[in-house]
C-alpha cells in the first residue's frame, strides 16, 4: 500500500512516501508548502497522484493555522484520489522517533502540549511533572531546555533529528483508514482569534 503522510501542525512540517512500510522518500520545510513537497516525492518517485492508496494526516496537537492547512489539505486529497484517511498525533510521531523520550510541542504562552498518562495535554512549562534522567523531545524540549536540564532531565542537541515529527512515524502508527472526517484535530484550547473575541 502506498500512503502519503504528513504533519503541520508544528513549525516543521513533514511528509513522506511509504510503500508497504518502506520510506519511499519524506521531506521537512514549512506548513505552507505541503503541497509542493508531496509533489516533489511523487516526481522523484515517478508516481502520480492516482497511485496514493492512503493518506496519514496529523492531527495535532499544534498550531491552530498548521492543523487546518493539513486536515484541509488531506480531506482535498482523500476526495479527489478516493483515498482513505487516517489520523495520528504529532505528540506519538515525535515519542515513535525517540523511542523511551518525552514528547514536548511548543504551545506558544509558556505552554507545551506533552502526554499525561498517554493522553495530549496542554500545561504552563513550569508545571511540566519533569522526571530527573528522561529524555525528552520535541521543539517544546528544545525551547524549555535551560527549565528540563536544570530538573535533571536531559535534551539532545538542537539539530538532533529526534526533535521533528517525521511523517514516516506518522505511517508506521497509522491505524483504522477511513473517512477523511474521521481524522479530527487536537485543539486543547481555543485559538488566539477567538480568545481575543472572547475577551
Amino acid at each position: 500500500m502506498l500512503v502519503l503522510a504528513f504533519d503541520t501542525a508544528t513549525d516543521v512540517a513533514t511528509s513522506a512516501l511509504v510503500h508497504d512500510g518502506e520510506v519511499v522518500g519524506e521531506r521537512a520545510s514549512r506548513a505552507v508548502r505541503i503541497l509542493e513537497d508531496i509533489d516533489s516525492l511523487l516526481a522523484e518517485a515517478a508516481l502520480e497522484r492516482e497511485a496514493i492508496e492512503g493518506i496519514v494526516v496529523g492531527t495535532g496537537p499544534g498550531s491552530y493555522t498548521g492543523l487546518r492547512m493539513g486536515l484541509v489539505t488531506a480531506r482535498a486529497l482523500a476526495i479527489a484520489l478516493g483515498a482513505p484517511v487516517a489520523g495520528v498525533s504529532t505528540l506519538d510521531a515525535l515519542a515513535a522517533g525517540a523511542p523511551g523520550a518525552q514528547p514536548l510541542i511548543d504551545a506558544r504562552r509558556s505552554e507545551v502540549f506533552a502526554l499525561e498518562e498517554g493522553f495530549p495535554a496542554v500545561l504552563l512549562a513550569e508545571n511540566l511533572p519533569v522526571k530527573p534522567g528522561d529524555v525528552y523531545v520535541g521543539d517544546g524540549a528544545v525551547r524549555y531546555r535551560g527549565l528540563l536540564e536544570a530538573r535533571c532531565a536531559r535534551v539532545p542537541p538542537d539539530d538532533d533529528p529526534v526533535h521533528t515529527p517525521w511523517a514516516r512515524h506518522h505511517a508506521a502508527l497509522a491505524d483504522g483508514f477511513g473517512s477523511p472526517e474521521a481524522a479530527q484535530p487536537i485543539y486543547l484550547r481555543l485559538p488566539d482569534a477567538e480568545r481575543s473575541l472572547s475577551g
